[in-house]
């Protein structure tokens, strides 16, 4: 199908601004540009909204918690932003992570994992893992469920909580309920077919990926690392259910429903839903693009089901 026309005004009113070529881009600037352009936070009735510091390998870790009410033993989500491992924070992603913890009535932890070129791959999975952990071990003090604790993220946010799930399955825990992948990275070689027909015009571009790639990858580093592409991954058996949200027009639509595939064949039961009309991020376009309200909606009820509410 076409673009939906509201997807289409939004493409149209950012191509007014154009990046400058990718060659003399910095990501401190890109940070900026993209930092100008966010959406206001939803005013959504939460109990509780804190920021604080977390132990991390390669220091303190920068969390925001989300509580919907102060109910003892919430379930909760461990949200890891998108940003393509460059940009990305936790001013960025507070409007999703609010819709979420009030749709279900959770507790949302936001993870500012270190970002790339500064602290290349794998910082920002050692410290996604990590404050899984820490979320885990002090889920008693947090008030949180130790037994429905949730990973989610969107486009690199998506695949550090695949990773992290895979992680987790391999070192014996924490144990992850659930793990929510919108629109995910799972392959750093870019080569599948939506990057052909969807690597331009779209907002996303596979120029911008691959820009990401190179501030991410370390130099001469495989993308086929199971913990860099979690499409590589030999085995993906006794991983936590997941719900795999793509887009028509994204470059990365046909890693992520691979990923889902891939999932599915291996016994993991997987949910995977494509919005039709839409681009990548649109998941964060709640009150400009209707299609993010629905998969919010059915990102919520999901994440509802997988809970036990």
């Amino acid at each position: 199908m076409p673009l939906d026309p509201k997807a289409k005004a939004m493409i149209d009113q950012m191509a007014q601004m154009p990046l400058p070529p990718w060659s003399e881009l910095d990501a401190v600037s890109f940070r900026a540009m993209m930092g100008a352009g966010r959406f206001p936070p939803p005013d959504l009735p939460l109990a509780e909204i804190t920021n604080r510091d977390i132990p991390g390998p390669g220091g303190p870790i920068a969390v925001r918690i989300y509580r919907a009410s102060t109910q003892a033993k919430q379930p909760a989500i461990i949200y890891f932003h998108g940003g393509g491992f460059v940009i990305g924070d936790l001013e960025s992603h507070d409007g999703t992570c609010r819709r979420l913890s009030h749709a279900i009535g959770c507790t949302v932890v936001s993870v500012d994992y270190r970002l790339a070129p500064e602290h290349v791959y794998p910082a920002a999975v050692v410290d996604c893992y990590a404050a899984t952990d820490w979320v885990a071990e002090n889920a008693r003090a947090l008030k949180i469920d130790p037994a429905r604790i949730a990973v989610a993220g969107d486009s690199a946010g998506g695949n550090l909580a695949a990773v992290v799930a895979i992680v987790a399955r391999d070192r014996g825990g924490p144990a992850i309920c659930h793990q929510l992948l919108t629109y995910p990275v799972t392959d750093m070689g870019f080569r599948s077919e939506s990057y052909v027909v969807n690597g331009e015009g779209y907002f996303l571009t596979k120029g911008m990926m691959m820009w990401f790639g190179d501030q991410y990858v370390p130099k001469g580093h495989s993308v086929e690392d199971p913990l860099l592409s979690p499409l590589y991954a030999k085995d993906l058996s006794k991983l936590p259910p997941a719900t795999v949200i793509t887009a028509e027009f994204d470059p990365l639509r046909d890693e992520g429903e691979a990923y889902a595939k891939r999932l599915q064949e291996a016994g993991v039961p997987t949910k995977l839903i494509r919005y039709d009309g839409v681009f990548h991020g649109f998941f964060s376009m709640n009150g400009a693009i209707d299609q993010a309200d629905d998969a919010h909606a059915f990102a919520a009820g999901e994440l509802k089901k997988a809970f036990g509410i």
